[in-house]
């Protein structure tokens, strides 16, 4: 099974292919362009450098959030896209679950969290099974840096916006940096375990998940009042 993975949620991103659920190649999209002025080339560039055609692709995989609103919706509609026009399938993956994805043995425990900014993080907390993969232990939950903290068990891992934690006081330890963002390549092996599942998502319902509205949004909202429920 061949499988290409998007990968979005900051403005940067990476791609990456893998095949039979191991990698092939990841490419990491250059940070100072917007994901929708790089995506296209770099998964011309990837395609290429595997030697894949578009048609050769059966699975696409994507995270889905949280993260940017804007990286979000470029990447899930480029995957989205793609995965039509060459009849592939495709599964979106929790960012979060991506970040996890990436945490070696011998760590049981890991919060897994993206920056909310205001002070707010995203996390979820995950442990490791009998199988080796850590598995989400709850749902994910827009919380309070200092709340977030406050709740986490000795020994647990966080991985997360551990820039804005240094010096904080709090029984988790902090995770290398490089831990703490999602990759193409581990969005591609979780969708790969999903996919060897049985699981598969709907083209045309699939959507990024956002946990609050933009700030533009928001003040939007804040001069005009809230509307209507549709």
């Amino acid at each position: 099974m061949r499988l290409l993975a998007i990968e979005t949620t900051r403005l940067a991103g990476s791609v990456a292919a893998l095949e039979g659920g191991s990698l092939l190649a990841e490419v990491r999209l250059p940070e100072e362009q917007r994901a929708a002025q790089s995506l296209a080339p770099g998964l011309k560039g990837l395609l290429e450098q595997v030697g894949w055609k578009p048609a050769d692709v059966e699975l696409v995989a994507v995270t889905i959030g949280p993260g940017s609103f804007t990286g979000l919706r470029v990447g899930v509609t480029t995957a989205k896209t793609f995965a039509y026009a060459v009849q592939a399938g495709i599964i979106g993956v929790d960012t979060l679950e991506a970040i996890a994805a990436g945490v070696p043995q011998p760590w049981q425990t890991v919060s897994a969290a993206v920056d909310a900014q205001r002070g707010d993080v995203v996390a979820g907390l995950f442990r490791r099974g009998p199988d080796g993969w850590l598995s989400p232990d709850g749902p994910s939950k827009l919380v309070s840096i200092g709340l977030w903290l406050a709740a986490l068990e000795p020994g647990t891992l966080v991985a997360g916006p551990v820039e804005k934690l240094s010096g904080a006081s709090c029984a988790a330890v902090l995770a290398d940096p490089q831990l703490c963002r999602p990759t193409a390549a581990n969005v591609g092996r979780v969708a790969a375990r999903r996919y060897a599942a049985g699981q598969r998502d709907d083209l045309w319902t699939l959507a990024p998940r956002y946990f609050r509205r933009s700030a533009a949004e928001e003040k939007w909202e804040a001069s005009h009042g809230p509307e209507d429920p549709i």
